[in-house]
């Protein structure tokens, strides 16, 4: 089964991206988030043209999260459940192949002082608790998504350009370590343990040229899927071209016992 993620940067303006993709990558599931569209507007009939199935949680204004699938789509689920929603439109989970998968878009928490800070542990936190409400580490899972957390110093082209900014201060990266605990693997990070690669890219100063991005795109995954995955991708191709998001998909391939 191949599983990815993408920050879409809005469905509306990359759906022609995301269909070129599909057509060449061809994932069993794809997460999508921040597709910035309300759920009449999702074009689940393009996504259908394809072959996936497809299920958005979206209000048309920022945020949207989405699951496309080739492989099954059931027992839908979105959001959090809770006051940490942050804005809503930021979760949704779906069964697909025997995976329970879920497209997160974590707060990027704007500025250490600012209130979205603490709104985005909080996010984190309650995500981690869903995962004990509602599966087990047991089972086949996979978290996927824009985490806006780089998890170590080598996630990011320059530590010291992020010094005392949000994506890499000390309870972030805590907050995300907690909820890997829960019982989930950084799937790409375990094919790739020691490679500087990124899946974001400012659109300024020439930076995806430059090498300088960081990675907050993961794929989090559990045992049962971790010890299974034989390959993982950033694909740098879909950052090229006319109008690409600034995120570029990541993907594994695995298999469920």
């Amino acid at each position: 089964m191949r599983i990815a993620t993408w920050n879409v940067n809005s469905l509306t303006a990359r759906l022609p991206r995301v269909e070129e993709w599909l057509g060449y990558a061809r994932p069993d599931v794809l997460c999508m988030q921040e597709t910035k569209q309300a759920d009449a507007a999702f074009p689940h009939g393009a996504f259908e043209a394809l072959g996936y199935e497809s299920a958005h949680h979206g209000d048309g204004r920022w945020n949207g999260v989405a699951i496309l699938s080739r492989v099954g789509l059931a027992d839908v689920a979105t959001g959090l459940g809770s006051s940490d929603d942050d804005e809503g439109t930021r979760l949704i989970a779906a069964d697909c192949g025997g995976v329970r998968v879920l497209s997160a878009y974590v707060p990027n928490g704007r500025a250490l002082d600012d209130p979205h800070y603490p709104a985005k542990l909080a996010w984190l936190a309650r995500l981690r608790d869903l995962l004990d409400e509602t599966t087990s580490p047991d089972r086949p899972v996979a978290v996927c998504g824009d985490f806006n957390v780089a998890p170590e110093d080598r996630d990011v082209w320059d530590p010291g350009e992020f010094a005392g900014m949000t994506h890499v201060s000390p309870p972030e990266r805590a907050a995300l370590a907690a909820l890997e605990s829960w019982g989930l693997v950084d799937a790409f990070r375990q094919r790739y343990p020691d490679d500087r690669l990124f899946s974001w890219w400012d659109y300024r100063g020439g930076s995806f040229h430059r090498h300088r991005g960081m990675r907050i795109d993961l794929i989090l995954v559990t045992e049962v899927l971790a010890r299974n995955t034989t390959f993982a991708l950033i694909d740098r191709q879909a950052r090229k071209g006319e109008k690409p998001s600034d995120h570029t998909p990541v993907f594994i391939d695995t298999t469920v016992d």
